[in-house]
């Protein structure tokens, strides 16, 4: 098939993540996969460097312009199917396929948990404009079949799938040192973009007020628009000196094998969030809410503690509880790292999206 992506967003976190993984994936089966995105995001350059065909088009703004350039880069190249993945790239692609005299198929893929508007135009976009639409976690999906009332066979949760190989138990102390951490402290860890929902305030606030903090660090691993916010709260509470922002890095995985918890005290629109899966394969315990599909990503109580969004002081008991109960921690990241050999495998979520692409086609 010759497949395309289209990705609005000019940022980067585990929506683009899944789209450059699964387009690979695809790509290695014997697929043509290109990605159609603004040259300005962040997705274009990582595209870029992996070796994707990509090309830059003004997908990033509701322009007549960038609805004219699609529809020309499509009547041009014919693809079989073009999975969009945020809303501006998706009406684009709507929009310009209305001018095809042989359109290719669109699924659209849902990453998070925000409402859709009931309005006709929405229902139009993902009811007779898409073939198919994808949700990354089964709680998106009911959303829309309950809430927005579409036909549950047109609508189909796909669960990220990770690289296993890679996000496996590993060896603590040599994680440690290899990222200069101390061996001796106990770690507890959050990776993800830094967004407001994304909870890390919380988490500050939290980890401020535990008992025993002068032999805990908290790591933050990733960028985003909250970086001087979070930084200034820091300076604010007075945990400067316990508290390490890593910035973005390459190589997960050995930070999470460096951490005893990891958590994720999101309060919205969550889909199943892979810095969560990641952990969880890395069989390392966590604390999150139960935002979005997240509990799609755990084993509640026992490979995870869920607690209420935006509620300090339970999020600080439950990273009490793990941190003072080392049997526990260890208990709970032996289930984490089975559960996610058995539900988090990325060839799985290739064989389904493969299915949808071939059965949208076979549609068209």
């Amino acid at each position: 098939m010759k497949i395309v992506h289209t990705e609005a967003s000019l940022g980067f976190g585990g929506q683009e993540m899944r789209i450059l993984n699964e387009a690979q994936g695809l790509q290695r089966r014997g697929h043509q996969v290109t990605l159609l995105c603004p040259e300005n995001a962040e997705i274009y350059t990582m595209a870029k460097r992996r070796g994707l065909e990509t090309f830059a088009l003004p997908l990033g703004k509701k322009k007549l312009s960038g609805l004219l350039m699609l529809r020309r880069w499509l009547a041009d190249n014919k693809p079989d199917v073009v999975n969009t993945h945020s809303s501006t790239d998706s009406w684009l692609t709507a929009l310009s396929t209305c001018l095809l005299r042989n359109p290719p198929a669109i699924v659209r893929t849902r990453h998070i948990s925000v409402p859709i508007s009931n309005n006709p135009f929405s229902r139009w976009l993902y009811t007779r404009a898409s073939r198919h639409v994808v949700t990354t976690g089964e709680n998106l999906r009911r959303t829309l079949i309950d809430v927005n009332g579409y036909a549950p066979a047109q609508v189909t949760s796909v669960p990220t799938g990770i690289d296993l190989q890679r996000f496996k138990p590993g060896d603590k102390h040599a994680a440690r040192m290899s990222l200069g951490l101390n061996d001796n402290k106990l770690i507890v860890g959050i990776v993800a973009t830094l967004r407001s929902w994304k909870g890390h305030r919380y988490l500050l606030e939290a980890f401020a007020t535990m008992t025993a903090s002068e032999n805990l660090q908290l790591l933050i691993v990733g960028d985003g628009p909250q970086w001087e916010t979070l930084q200034e709260q820091v300076g604010r509470l007075g945990i400067r000196d316990r508290v390490l922002f890593t910035g973005r890095q390459e190589n997960i995985e050995t930070w999470l094998q460096a951490m005893d918890i990891f958590c994720l005290p999101s309060y919205a629109n969550e889909g199943v969030p892979q810095a969560l899966m990641q952990a969880q394969a890395c069989g390392i315990p966590a604390v999150t809410t139960m935002v979005g599909s997240i509990e799609e990503a755990v084993v509640a109580g026992e490979s995870a503690l869920l607690v209420v969004p935006k509620n300090v002081a339970e999020l600080r008991s439950a990273l009490e509880i793990l941190l003072l109960d080392s049997g526990r921690r260890e208990a709970m990241g032996r289930v984490a790292a089975d559960f996610a050999l058995g539900h988090f495998s990325e060839d799985s979520m290739l064989d389904r999206m493969e299915l949808i692409f071939q059965s949208a086609c076979a549609q068209r």
